[in-house]
C-alpha cells in the first residue's frame, strides 16, 4: 500500500516535470522566435541604409578597416601595459585603478566606433525567408 502511494507520487511529479519542460521548451521557441525576426528586422533596415546611401556605406567600410589597425595597436600597447605592471595591479588597487581609468573608457569607445562602422560598412546582406 504504502509502496503504491509512493509510485502515484513519483509519477505525479514527474507527469508535472514533464509538463514544465514542455512549456519551457515552448517558451525557449517563442524567445527564438523573438529573436530571429528582431535580427532580420535589422538586417533589412541596414541594407536600406545601405541601398540609400552606397557612398557613405564605402566610406564606413574603409574607415572600419583602418580604424581596425588602430584598434590592433592599441591593444597591443594595452598588453605590453600589463604585461609591465601585472605585478604592481596585483598588489595595489590604485595601480589597478590607474590602468582601467588609462585604458578602459578608450578601448570601450573605440570598440562601439570600430562595431558600428563594420556594420554600416558591410556588404548588403540577402534575407533568407522562414520555411518553417
Amino acid at each position: 500500500m504504502q509502496q503504491t502511494i509512493h509510485t502515484e507520487e513519483t509519477n505525479a511529479l514527474l507527469k508535472r516535470m514533464v509538463e514544465l519542460q514542455e512549456r519551457q521548451t515552448l517558451l525557449m521557441e517563442e524567445m527564438l522566435q523573438q529573436q530571429v525576426h528582431t535580427q532580420k528586422q535589422r538586417t533589412a533596415e541596414l541594407n536600406a541604409w545601405r541601398k540609400a546611401h552606397p557612398e557613405l556605406a564605402e566610406k564606413c567600410r574603409q574607415a572600419a578597416e583602418a580604424l581596425s589597425k588602430v584598434h590592433a595597436d592599441f591593444l597591443g600597447t594595452l598588453a605590453n601595459e600589463v604585461d609591465d605592471s601585472a605585478e604592481d595591479m596585483i598588489d595595489s588597487e590604485f595601480m589597478l585603478n590607474e590602468f582601467v581609468d588609462r585604458f578602459g573608457p578608450r578601448i570601450a569607445h573605440l570598440n562601439g566606433v570600430l562595431q558600428m562602422l563594420a556594420q554600416l560598412g558591410a556588404p548588403v546582406q540577402a534575407t533568407k525567408t522562414n520555411t518553417q
